[in-house]
């Protein structure tokens, strides 16, 4: 059936409840699994229960709980009602969510036990503070299937290159073709199992990992979050054909032992979020015996706008573009890059996003999302990375804000000025070095009370992994800090991580 202009939550009620459906396995964790069937009363009774209190359609809602099936289960609901869902990551501060509140104008919190005082200090009328346990739904219809295909999906915090997190607005529309261009080129079908280790609260780990697999019939097998000694025995026990990642896990898992059999129905590995070399591409293909699917793709085009297919994965390339999706390289005056040539990655199509809230919110859907990465197109449409416009690093798969960082240590007393860039690390892709100068007659900070208030004020993924005491930072023709010449200095080689940082994913 012709389904391009159906969304998701339409697609779902119809397909869930039909006999051919109700009895599969749809969602499973280490205690239970739940049918095609199951899922689509649980996410009925969900829906059911926030309708009940008070929500209404288009309304923003903060999800904050435990990774869980009901996790999932209360975003898909909150889309079933005709709400727009907004996942709020691990252990983020209340002052954090109160501004992301406030910021976006999301109207509800839904939460768990465990984040019963973060809901209290969020700012919100108890009213608005929603105990998932305490929804009262009844009976399994959606009360909103038919809901347009441009109205507000899924909201998005995503932290760039320049300030505090913003949130991407992402349409019906938009999941949908994400959807159905994944399902193309993966070839995704019910026999497939999904095993799902990533944070529920990034674009990947929503778009591709749960919506598309559950419109496709597949089974998706929710573990806990990722740590690599976990991955052998969950491997062994749910035999996945699908694994997703980003290259620090699958690093992570290269000297472990796993059992040949658990391997044997693995038909690809997915990896994303971050760049990869050959050498571990190699490695990590080596290991699984399967291909690795390196793709590309931003929140603000929904996930996924390239891929490599799995039967034709070009080592050294991101793939080829997603049906439904326009992706083209341009020059800085805005035309199209020639033939072989390099150029800005430009994303066109029905994936992009509605639009921007919160901080640094500006103008609505674009019409052409210019991405800040530039790329080279071969003769077979097969697109390669060659460089960043962007001065995000890209940490373990985890955007950091060289401002956020840069602001939490020039405020130290006895600090001048700081230049935080990204240095190639073996481990995590990218990690964040600060070079400081000291601020005359003062007495600076020294290395470990540095990295301690940026552990403070913004979390473990900021911390510098060195700092490096400068006389004076360098500065280009124009007078702003060189952060190129900076990066230089670092580029010759890829330390390993600082004795005592803690992991990307701990």
């Amino acid at each position: 059936m012709d389904d391009s202009h159906e969304t998701l939550v339409r697609a779902w009620a119809g397909r869930w409840r039909h006999p051919d459906w109700r009895a599969r396995p749809a969602l499973a964790d280490a205690a239970r699994t739940l049918s095609y069937g199951q899922l689509h009363a649980a996410v009925g009774r969900t829906a059911q229960g926030l309708a009940r209190a008070g929500v209404e359609p288009g309304d923003y809602v903060a999800v904050a709980m435990e990774r869980s099936l009901e996790l999932v289960i209360a975003l898909l609901g909150a889309m079933a009602a005709g709400a727009c869902p907004c996942p709020l990551e691990p252990r983020i501060s209340a002052g954090e969510t109160a501004r992301r509140i406030d910021a976006a104008g999301l109207r509800w919190l839904l939460h768990d036990e465990a984040h019963a005082p973060l809901a209290e200090a969020s700012g919100l009328p108890a009213a608005r503070r929603i105990r998932h346990d305490a929804l009262e739904g009844r009976g399994a219809d959606w009360p909103a299937p038919g809901i347009a295909p441009d109205a507000p999906a899924l909201l998005l915090f995503t932290s760039g290159s320049t300030g505090n997190p913003k949130g991407v607005l992402l349409s019906h529309r938009g999941i949908a073709n994400n959807a159905r261009g994944v399902l193309a080129h993966t070839g995704l079908t019910p026999d497939d199992v999904l095993l799902h280790v990533m944070p529920l609260h990034h674009t990947n780990a929503l778009n591709n990992q749960i919506f598309t697999p559950l419109l496709a019939g597949a089974r998706v097998v929710l573990a806990g979050r990722f740590r690599a000694e976990d991955m052998p025995g969950l491997l062994e026990r749910f035999r996945p054909t699908i694994v997703t990642g980003v290259p620090t896990m699958y690093a992570r898992m290269l000297e472990l032992e796993f059992d040949p059999a658990s391997l044997r129905g693995l038909r690809f590995a997915r990896c994303g979020s971050a760049p990869i070399t050959e050498a571990l591409h190699r490695r990590i293909e080596a290991l699984l015996g399967c291909p690795l699917v390196v793709s590309y793709g931003l929140s603000e085009a929904t996930c996924t706008s390239t891929m490599n297919p799995p039967r034709a994965r070009r080592v050294g390339t991101v793939g080829t573009v997603l049906a439904g999706q326009a992706v083209t390289l341009r020059l800085a005056d805005g035309s199209l890059a020639p033939p072989g040539g390099e150029g800005e990655i430009c994303i066109e199509g029905d994936s992009l996003m509605l639009g921007y809230l919160g901080a640094q919110a500006t103008g609505g859907r674009p019409a052409i999302l210019r991405t800040g990465d530039l790329g080279r197109f071969d003769a077979d449409g097969y697109l390669s990375i060659t460089g960043r416009i962007k001065d995000v690093i890209i940490r373990g798969g985890e955007n950091i804000s060289p401002a956020l960082v840069e602001g939490v240590i020039a405020a130290l007393p006895g600090v001048a000025a700081c230049c935080v860039v990204g240095a190639p690390d073996e481990d995590l892709g990218e990690a964040p070095v600060a070079f400081v100068t000291r601020a005359p007659g003062a007495a600076a900070p020294e290395a470990p009370a540095i990295c301690a208030a940026v552990l403070e004020a913004l979390g473990r993924i900021y911390v510098p992994r060195e700092v490096h005491w400068v006389d004076a930072l360098p500065e280009n023709a124009v007078g702003k800090v060189d952060r190129k010449a900076l990066a230089r200095r670092l580029a010759g080689g890829a330390p390993a991580r600082a004795r005592g940082e803690p992991s990307p994913h701990a």
